[in-house]
């Protein structure tokens, strides 16, 4: 029942400002802002697909305060290493370049933690599931 002429509004015309219109302007948001599947794929796309390890705050802490330089071509052969480890479906890995140890998340591409050789006590390494030596 719509009322005419009058200054009140129905309950139906309530209804339809206040129910209705809220869902026709998230209908407008679904339209104009990007999908779920879209923030999705772009988060993918993040993943390095490079096949290049990258440093975590911890790694690269570790590196400057052991005086670890790579050189490019360790960093090439680090990088064939967690490639080699995640073929063969290691997840966390010990990748020994040189005299250079390095434990990598090898589904995120990333070197948690990195020392000589010499450093590491009684050359024991935990919580890894497999180890490449390059």
């Amino acid at each position: 029942m719509k009322i005419q002429g009058n200054q009140f509004l129905s309950i139906e015309q309530l209804q339809d400002q206040y129910l209705y219109a809220g869902r026709q302007q998230a209908g407008a948001l679904k339209q104009n802002g990007p999908s779920f599947q879209d923030i999705l794929s772009g988060k993918a796309e993040d993943i390095r697909t490079d096949g290049e390890v990258k440093f975590s705050k911890h790694a690269a802490n570790r590196l400057v305060d052991r005086n670890i330089e790579l050189t490019k071509e360790q960093v090439e052969r680090l990088n064939m290493g967690a490639a080699k480890a995640g073929a063969k479906g290691i997840n966390e890995s010990l990748v020994i370049v040189d005299s250079l140890a390095f434990i990598v998340s090898v589904p995120n591409q990333t070197v948690i933690t990195a020392m000589d050789q010499t450093e590491a006590d009684e050359n024991v390494f935990t919580n890894i599931d497999g180890a490449v030596i390059i």
